[in-house]
């Protein structure tokens, strides 16, 4: 078991470099549109890291991927995605490609089928600063290859070497500093420790929270491991239905969890005290036909008569939590409506 690196605790200040607001990506089928992100808001400050957690189906990649604007041509989008003063979603398709890379990165799960074969890591480099840093030299070129690779604990004599040469945990390493070495504002790393062993994915994780502040970006990292969420987050969303049920401080989050999916969620998590197996019963709904009211009733083991009927909002915690969730709500409920939820009213479906 890796020992939690420290994450920060300062509030930051001034402009977050990312800010999203009632972000909305549905996609068009035969029958209803998959509404598979709706209205979410999510705000990122330099040097930030905010885990982005829930179970599979739940809009997770969707929203990485649709804030970034590398959706399939079916998608369609809503909403503001504003990135140091520009919103994305506002822009010609030519503006938002020549972002990517100078203001956003992304991070893919497997290296592996993202870095040429045939060519040496070093003209990696030096492709990606030539197409975005045209007035370099090819000596300056180099120099920020080697200073960013050393950053992620690769000798500059590997430079001449091909991918293949370097380990899976080596391979992830090159993909971050590709990524990072143009200084994006935004980073959105999807899963980018899933193939790795438990040791490679705390170094990677630990070089990951020691450089955001450096190259002075926010990341979105996501991840279905809630264990690596503490060790490098500093704030954690979590996603369930296309929304985000609860927001905030990561350490806040996992010591006093406010909603019912989030507590479950940690409930399910292995360590090295479990005791026996939890898991949350049922699964996601179908976005296309979403339960009405708040989505997570058919599952919560604590739904009242309330929760089918009405969708609870967003509202702020004691602990600073900004949660979806009728529970935080109670003086706004009439005494009938805070009655559990019968048996019979909850609706849990097969077990996947």
């Amino acid at each position: 078991m890796t020992t939690p690196s420290p994450v920060s605790t300062a509030v930051p200040t001034g402009e977050p470099r990312v800010r999203v607001r009632d972000l909305r990506i549905w996609y068009g089928t035969s029958g209803a549109p998959v509404r598979a992100v709706d209205g979410v808001d999510l705000t990122i400050h330099a040097g930030q890291i905010v885990a982005l957690v829930g179970e599979s189906g739940c809009g997770k990649t969707t929203l990485g991927r649709g804030i970034l604007g590398l959706l399939p041509p079916a998608a369609a989008t809503d909403g503001e995605v504003v990135v140091d003063g520009t919103d994305l979603l506002r822009l010609p398709a030519r503006r938002l490609r020549a972002m990517r890379g100078d203001k956003l990165g992304l991070v893919f799960q497997e290296p592996m089928t993202r870095l040429d074969p045939l060519m040496r890591v070093g003209d990696h480099f030096d492709e990606l600063l030539r197409t975005h840093r045209p007035r370099l030299s090819r000596a300056e070129r180099e120099r920020q290859a080697v200073d960013i690779l050393r950053a992620m604990g690769i000798p500059a004599s590997r430079l001449r070497q091909y991918p293949h040469e370097f380990s899976g945990g080596m391979r992830q390493r090159i993909m971050i500093a590709l990524t990072l070495v143009l200084r994006p504002a935004l980073v959105v790393a999807d899963e980018p420790t899933t193939a790795l062993d438990v040791l490679v994915e705390a170094q990677i994780l630990k070089i990951l929270a020691e450089l955001r502040s450096s190259v002075d970006c926010g990341m979105l990292l996501i991840t279905h491991n809630l264990g690596i969420v503490l060790e490098a987050a500093d704030r954690v969303a979590v996603m369930y239905a296309g929304r985000i049920v609860e927001e905030g401080d990561v350490r806040q989050v996992f010591a006093h969890p406010a909603h019912p999916y989030t507590r479950e969620l940690l409930r399910s998590t292995i360590s090295l005290t479990t005791t026996e197996l939890h898991h949350i019963p049922g699964s996601p709904p179908d976005l296309a036909d979403p339960p009405p009211g708040c989505r997570f009733h058919p599952r919560c083991p604590d739904a009242m008569r309330i929760c089918p009927n009405s969708d609870p909002g967003d509202v702020d915690t004691a602990g600073g939590q900004r949660v979806a969730c009728w529970l935080h709500r109670l003086d706004e409920v009439a005494p009938a409506d805070r009655e559990p939820l019968p048996d019979r009213e909850i609706s849990v479906a097969d077990e996947a």
